[in-house]
């Protein structure tokens, strides 16, 4: 089974559109560090798709491990966010298989340390290329109205062009 690491942006913006379990039909088991699991859950208290996560957790598909690397940590936050510094980190001591990143500066730098990443998008042009979704423009149109998601829309284009949608 793969090491897949995830950020809070990909957990929350799958949940919210009624995506989540497209990370366990794809993958089996997802890490998350702490930051990521107070940031989603703890924080995110009300929000749609944290009763799914919780869930997620209590069925074991979700695990929670703590990266032991605090000085890379302290390094990787001074450009990014504690959810994202944890992931990276983490990420480079599982040996992960792929990262889910969508926030420009954490792809950066998980670049910089040779990770494999991809974000919410990346999934849901999978799952549109695999038949497990109908339509990636409702999907992406779904994201970003309900869950509040931002895309450019060169970046909308490029994704249904890959998937042969129009726009």
């Amino acid at each position: 089974m793969p090491v897949v690491i995830s950020n809070s942006s990909t957990l929350m913006h799958l949940a919210a559109i009624g995506r989540l379990a497209l990370l366990k039909e794809f993958y089996g088991k997802i890490v998350i560090p702490p930051a990521v699991w107070k940031e989603v859950v703890e924080e995110g208290m009300g929000r749609i798709g944290v009763t799914d996560v919780k869930q997620a957790r209590q069925e074991g598909w979700i695990e929670v491990i703590s990266p032991t690397d605090k000085p890379l940590i302290r390094l990787l936050k001074r450009d990014l966010d504690e959810g994202e510094a944890e992931v990276i980190a983490l990420a480079i001591e599982q040996k992960a298989d792929i990262v889910f990143l969508d926030e420009s500066d954490a792809r950066r730098i998980a670049e910089l340390y040779g990770l494999v990443k991809t974000g919410v998008i990346g999934l849901l042009i999978r799952a549109r290329k695999e038949g497990r979704i109908e339509s990636l423009k409702k999907e992406l149109n779904t994201l970003r109205d309900k869950a509040g998601f931002w895309f450019n829309e060169k970046l909308y284009h490029q994704a249904l062009q890959s998937v042969g949608e129009k726009p």
